[in-house]
């Protein structure tokens, strides 16, 4: 009898290769009935300028909303928000291991901006999804570039379309976008200040056991192996998803960057990786210190389901 496991609705910046699993029959095929849950219901859908400040948000409003009322067993997202997540859940959560894509997110002006190089964002406001992967990774790519008290962010919708119609109507200065948005807009005449690619992590709450999420990683494992043979022929994912979308739905393969196509087997989190990002976190007030960086973890569910046991990446 198949093993059902519930997970949060995912998208193919973040989560292609389960994506790939799921409707390739690899979970399937390792005896795991899966279930997507739609999540994010309540999640922020416009911009707002007058929310400067990320911890007076919820950071359960996409990711983990259906999880955190016990409707799905697992989830994925950037490991940033994760730490947040698990630090605040009322579930037991823990994360689990790293997740096997390695999204990309941009920070992007209009094609009108004064801004053509990442410190002239100085005391500029750039929209975000509080709490989500792009929110985190802004900073991280500004504080290169500008002091931390000149770095402005105000609260922007959850989807990527939305912030760049934001951007395009001129409501912010600048925004965070992940593909497909990226190459839309481009394709607008937008410019990208500064790109990087950013992990994520799969977080479970104590009942999905260590054989299961091993099983889901064997799955995955088969997907990225998938993938990597012929990304422009899983790049049409990224279309499919947002085919409602005109902008989207007139893309072809051709217009996207397959190197930004990543993806590696799902592995552990390197402890030394683990300690420096609680810290960073940590130096934005973003935890609380109510927990150490391993308690965000669950240790022998991580190495019981990744069989080398090290991280590859």
């Amino acid at each position: 009898m198949a093993k059902k496991l519930l997970l949060e609705t995912t998208a193919p910046f973040q989560g292609l290769p389960e994506l790939v699993a799921y409707q390739e029959g690899l979970f399937a095929a390792e005896g795991l009935d899966i279930e997507f849950i739609e999540r994010g219901q309540q999640a922020p859908m416009a911009t707002d300028t007058s929310m400067t400040v990320a911890n007076t948000g919820n950071p359960f409003g996409s990711h983990a909303s259906s999880f955190e009322t016990g409707q799905a067993g697992m989830y994925n997202a950037c490991e940033w928000g994760n730490y947040r997540r698990v630090q605040d859940s009322s579930v037991e959560a823990r994360q689990v291991g790293r997740r096997a894509i390695i999204a990309y997110g941009a920070i992007v002006v209009p094609p009108w901006s004064s801004a053509y190089t990442p410190q002239q964002l100085a005391d500029k406001v750039v929209g975000v999804p509080y709490f989500a992967g792009t929110h985190y990774l802004a900073l991280l790519l500004l504080e290169g570039f500008i002091p931390r008290d000149m770095i402005r962010t105000c609260l922007a919708a959850n989807s990527s379309r939305a912030r760049l119609a934001s951007i395009m109507k001129g409501e912010i200065d600048a925004t965070t976008l992940t593909e497909p948005y990226i190459t839309v807009a481009e394709k607008k005449g937008c410019r990208v200040m500064v790109m990087a690619p950013f992990h994520g992590t799969e977080v479970a709450t104590p009942n999905v056991d260590a054989d299961t999420y091993a099983a889901f990683n064997r799955a995955v494992t088969t997907a990225v192996r998938h993938i990597n043979a012929d990304k422009r022929k899983y790049m049409q994912y990224f279309i499919d998803h947002h085919r409602a979308d005109p902008d989207v739905a007139a893309l072809t393969v051709d217009d996207f960057n397959t190197s930004r196509l990543q993806v590696v087997e799902p592995s552990p989190i390197p402890q030394d990786e683990l300690q420096r990002t609680y810290e960073w976190m940590r130096s934005w007030d973003m935890l609380d210190g109510s927990a150490e960086a391993q308690d965000l973890v669950d240790d022998q569910r991580q190495e019981a389901a990744h069989p080398m046991g090290v991280a590859d990446d």
